[in-house]
């Protein structure tokens, strides 16, 4: 299984966590934008790379690749001004944001090769 498989998984599983929560804004990872592919592959290899890193660390690295990508915190998410509501500390998040992360680590780590 490839990163991209992985990180496959990982996207579709937090975007039907997302449904249940009524955000439908994730597209299946087929039609999801480049940008959002290359994240959620850079996030599994983080999580390859630091198996024994916490779910901070994992959301911690989101950021700092957001930042670097010119994102910046905004109360939504709008791809085009790059502003995304999830740009704080892990423990400001809603519990619905923190099982995200929580989540897109334990699949990474149950597929890992």
């Amino acid at each position: 299984m490839t990163n991209e498989d992985i990180a496959r998984v990982c996207h579709e599983a937090n975007r039907a966590l997302c449904e249940t929560h009524e955000d439908g804004s994730q597209k299946p990872w087929d039609d999801a934008d480049e940008w959002q592919q290359q994240s959620a592959i850079k996030g599994v290899q983080f999580a390859l790379d630091n198996p024994d890193a916490g779910d901070t660390a994992q959301h911690d690295a989101w950021c700092a690749d957001k930042l670097a990508d010119g994102w910046s915190y905004g109360a939504s998410k709008d791809p085009e001004a790059k502003t995304h509501p999830c740009l704080v500390p892990f423990d400001q998040l809603p519990p619905e944001q923190q099982a995200k992360d929580r989540l897109f680590r334990a699949i990474v780590l149950a597929l890992a090769p």
